[in-house]
């Protein structure tokens, strides 16, 4: 039989299902929101599009819901992702229209 320990519900943040059911036990962690807050799961790079089902399942089960009746944590996309040189860019541009532009400004 497969052991909790051995089995991965976040690969992002590497959270197996014993740590998932661990923190599940705890009164004041069984939300999706509390999950998220002290496994991290789902903020790694998938967002959760690989660990949000099982966990929601988890809880579910746990809880003794059904999947629909378990409260999702608010998804969050990221905006639009903005090169360095493109907010460093705004920041010299800035300081130059200061009179500033430096530490002898």
């Amino acid at each position: 039989m497969t052991d909790d320990r051995d089995i991965i519900v976040c690969r992002c943040e590497d959270v197996t299902l014993a740590e998932l059911r661990e923190c599940l036990a705890d009164p004041h962690s069984r939300s999706f929101e509390a999950v998220k807050r002290l496994l991290r799961t789902t903020m790694g790079p998938c967002g959760g599009r690989s660990c949000r089902e099982i966990i929601l399942r988890e809880i579910a089960r746990n809880e003794g819901l059904s999947i629909e009746d378990v409260a999702p944590s608010i998804f969050r996309p990221p905006t639009t992702p903005l090169k360095l040189s493109t907010v460093a860019g705004s920041v010299a541009e800035d300081d130059d229209a200061e009179g500033g532009g430096g530490i002898d400004g």
